[in-house]
Parts: structure tokens; sequence; C-alpha cells
């Protein structure tokens, strides 16, 4: 039984940047080298519950009672096809979550509570976050160690994580101290793409180590995978995309093993 899973927020303000698949395919990857992994569905459009097969009519309780009905993570979580993956699935419920929390006078300590205040059984959690700074992704962040950014390699890339930075210096001047950015990934990397390699650029000279060595390709087996609702290391093991994640979570071990989380 472990005391205390690292738990780290995937998260990105901006739509269609690769967080979710991310969010699947590291999360598999790691429980493929025998971590025990969660993957905490905080998005209501809940694609990160359908990319791993859990069908909305099998979502019994959800994240929306992790946030406001004090379940424990471990009680609700559901297995994947994944051994050792379990996922708490999101549902519309989720959607008024906002809303809901707006009237808590601990509005964006819920979700801290919930996985914090029980040992879990688990390694690693992940939060799936939602495409926005909203109080889901505060709360997600008041809960977790660390921060995982996709960036998708495109124009003005840049100028939008300059705000979710600023986010998490705002969460850790007042409701987590501990918080970091654990790094940056670039995902729909296309080495031909001569924006792609000066947004790489860019970032390194910017962000320095804080940057993953590992680069997420754009894949059509990646695109392709959540329709089969697996993810794209069970899909197909040898595509480019699968290698990449495997890649990723070696990395992620590695920083973590060697604590060079990085203060932003």
């Amino acid at each position: 039984m472990t005391s205390k899973a690292k738990i780290v927020s995937i998260a990105n303000q901006k739509g269609g940047v690769g967080k979710t698949t991310t969010a699947i395919n590291l999360g598999a990857a790691l429980a493929m080298r025998g971590k025990r992994v969660l993957l905490v569905d905080l998005d209501p459009q809940g694609n990160a519950s359908t990319g791993l097969g859990i069908s909305r009519e099998t979502r019994g309780r959800s994240t929306y009672d992790l946030l406001l009905a004090d379940a424990a993570a471990a009680d609700i979580a559901m297995t994947t096809d994944v051994d050792n993956l379990w996922i708490i699935p999101a549902t519309m419920d989720l959607s008024s979550a906002d809303a809901e929390l707006m009237s808590s006078t601990r509005r964006v300590m819920h979700l801290k509570n919930s996985l914090r205040s029980r040992s879990t059984p688990y390694d690693y959690v992940f939060i799936d976050c939602p495409p926005s700074l909203s109080l889901l992704t505060v709360n997600a962040f008041v809960a977790s160690d660390t921060v995982i950014v996709p960036l998708q390699a495109e124009f003005f890339a840049l100028e939008g994580l300059s705000q979710l930075l600023l986010t998490v210096r705002e969460v850790r001047s007042s409701a987590n101290p501990d918080l970091r950015v654990e790094g940056i990934v670039l995902t729909m990397f296309d080495r031909r793409n001569n924006l792609c390699l000066q947004v790489e650029d860019d970032a390194r000279q910017n962000l320095g180590e804080l940057v993953f060595h590992t680069k997420i390709p754009r894949n059509v087996r990646l695109s392709e995978a959540p329709s089969y609702a697996m993810p794209v290391l069970n899909y197909d093991p040898t595509s480019r995309g699968a290698i990449a994640y495997r890649s990723l979570a070696a990395e992620l071990l590695q920083r973590n093993e060697t604590s060079q989380v990085a203060h932003v």
C-alpha cells in the first residue's frame, strides 16, 4: 500500500494540444513498467474515460463524487484493460461542478481533501484537466505535486503557456506552496516543419531543462487509438507515438529518481 502517491496535473488551457492523449498514454506507459497508476478524468467532456473504454452507461460514481461527495478515490476507481491502470471517469454532472464549488468556502481544496486525506494504493495519480483555468483546474493544481504541460509546436504556443505558468505561481503563493512544474512536453511535433523546430528552440532557450527531451510526434496511430478505446501502446506498440510515450515515461521516472523537478 502506497501511503503517498505522486499527483501530477496534466494541463493546458488550450484545447487540442494532446493533453488527454498524454494523460492516457503516459499513464499506460508507466503502468506497463509496473507502476500502479490512477487517471482522474477532470474534464466534463470525458474523453479520457472514453479513450480507455469506459462507456457512459457504465460510469457510476465519478470525479463529481470525488469533488463534491467526499468519495475515496480507491472506492470509485474503475479498472481498465491495461494492467495497473485505473480511472475515475467523468460524467456530465461534472459540468455543473464549477458553479457548485463557488458556494464553498474552501472551494479550491475539495480535490486535495479527497486525494490526500487517505492512503491510496497508487504510485502515480494523473489528473486530466479541462481545457481552461477554471475552478476544476485550480482544484487539480492545489491537489498536485507537479504539473506537466503538453505544448503543441505551433505559433503563439509560448504566449499561451505564460498564463498557465502564472496560475501555477498564484496557486503556489496561496494554497499549495510545494507545487512545481514537472516539465513541458512538445506534442504533435513534425521535424520537417520549420515552425516546429523554431518553437522547440524558443521553448528550450526560455525554459531550459523544464522541456522534456522526448518529443511526441504527429502520428496517425495516436489519432486512431482512442476510436478503438485503447492507448496507442496497446493499439500499435511499434508506432512512433507508442515509442515516444514509452520514452517520456522513462524520462519522467529518471527525473523523479534524481529529483530534478525544477522551479518556475
